[in-house]
């Protein structure tokens, strides 16, 4: 893949043959996002039916409802939509088995996790991947996140591979298949080192869902509501994964992230006290120049059109409701327990900046963990290919304006003028 990668078809996608194919099998669909058919459909695939309590409902209608009612997303959209609250609603038939035959699970402790908080595309995920490419932490691979529990009676495959694994390896696959450059945006490849936001999913919570559809009313719901429950849950589902290692030489400390938590760092501290917080700073024009790319080159499958304008309008105002979230409240976290870590320095030296970290964080910079994220950054340099990206040209935004309106934050944290 060459270094640089420029999509000229982002409003206007000339389909390739695997797209093109793609979207013609969903014209032989008819897919329905109906919350009774997906929970009865979740207890048949793990012959349960203790869903706990009741109040994760009311937000699965939501989104069913919105997401039935979209007249713009092809039926391959619906099918990859719906495939997401399935894969939800049958991990939290498991989670919750789990917790009611095991309550000790509960009175496990997460201790002392190293989170990452930034905007999303401004390297939380570089920073994520590089710290669990130490040994002495616990990170949340990609196909463990989607499946946190193993199904009843499914063993490992014949040659050694958990089914969880390989269901993610598949869908990671056909992704590249049907969404070429999306390797080149944001791996998501089975190993991947994932944002614990997913486990929020089995409660139906977080803003991940955002970023699976265009969906205004879960946004309108989500910012309503107090979110301190659905990072209970994900704190005790982080429980459940400890407890369920058979390896007691893996580690227990996690180092997690997730952008979403730069607008709840109240919460956050609330849910994890001896937490080390590490945000990361960004330009928001350069995140939100690569989400809305991202974000339009998905939607050549998923959708009827490309929403260009829609896009640029929503993520803008998004990213502004995070990052005024962000200078609230940023000085709320104890000096002792969190460092700002601006991207453009970052990028230059990643390692120094994880020993920064590190310090903070009371983890010794061993000489093993040294070479291990060097490692890591040699592994990885030149992996993918490098997206360019073209907010004025591409989408027509007024770059001076956008500038302005960001000023509050940019001033604060990056010293741009």
């Amino acid at each position: 893949m060459s270094d640089k990668i420029r999509i000229d078809d982002l409003a206007r996608p000339v389909l390739n043959d695997t797209q093109k194919a793609a979207l013609e099998y969903g014209k032989t669909l008819n897919i329905s996002i109906d919350r009774a058919g997906i929970m009865a459909e979740a207890e048949q695939t793990v012959g349960l039916s203790d869903w706990g309590p009741d109040d994760f409902i009311e937000r699965l209608d939501i989104l069913c409802e919105a997401w039935h009612n979209d007249p713009e997303l092809t039926q391959i959209g619906r099918l990859s939509l719906r495939n997401k609250l399935l894969q939800h609603a049958t991990s939290r038939l498991l989670i919750q088995d789990q917790w009611t035959r095991h309550p000790e699970i509960l009175d496990l402790n997460i201790e002392k996790p190293i989170i990452v908080v930034g905007l999303p595309r401004s390297g939380t995920t570089h920073l994520l991947n590089l710290m669990a490419a130490d040994s002495r932490l616990r990170s949340l691979p990609l196909w463990e996140s989607y499946e946190p529990v193993p199904r009843p009676g499914e063993g490992l495959l014949e040659d050694g591979t958990d089914p969880r694994y390989q269901r993610c390896a598949d869908a990671w696959a056909a992704m590249q298949a049907t969404s070429e450059l999306v390797a080149a945006m944001h791996p998501m490849d089975p190993e991947h080192i994932h944002e614990e936001l997913e486990l929020m999913g089995p409660n139906f919570g977080s803003y991940n869902y955002e970023w699976l559809a265009h969906t205004p009313a879960w946004r309108d719901h989500y910012y309503a509501t107090d979110q301190t429950s659905q990072y209970e849950y994900m704190r005790d589902v982080l429980k459940l994964l400890l407890w369920q290692q058979r390896d007691t030489s893996r580690p227990t400390r996690w180092v997690l992230k997730c952008p979403q938590h730069l607008e709840q760092l109240p919460v956050l501290q609330k849910v994890f006290p001896d937490a080390t917080f590490a945000v990361t700073h960004r330009d928001p024009l350069n995140v939100l120049a690569s989400t809305v790319t991202m974000q339009a080159y998905g939607q050549r499958i998923s959708r009827k059109r490309v929403l260009m304008q829609e896009l640029l309008d929503y993520w803008a105002d998004r990213i502004e409701h995070l990052l005024r979230a962000c200078v609230q409240d940023r000085d709320a976290l104890p000096e002792a327990q969190a460092i700002d870590v601006p991207f453009k320095q970052f990028i230059v030296d990643d390692v120094a900046w994880v020993e920064k970290i590190y310090h903070k964080a009371k983890l010794p910079m061993t000489d093993t963990a040294h070479n291990a994220l060097h490692g890591f950054v040699k592994e990885k340099e030149g992996a993918y290919g490098r997206v360019e990206f073209d907010l004025a040209g591409q989408f027509g935004a007024d770059m001076g304006a956008l500038r302005e309106r960001f000023r509050f934050y940019t001033d604060r944290f990056l010293g741009e003028t």
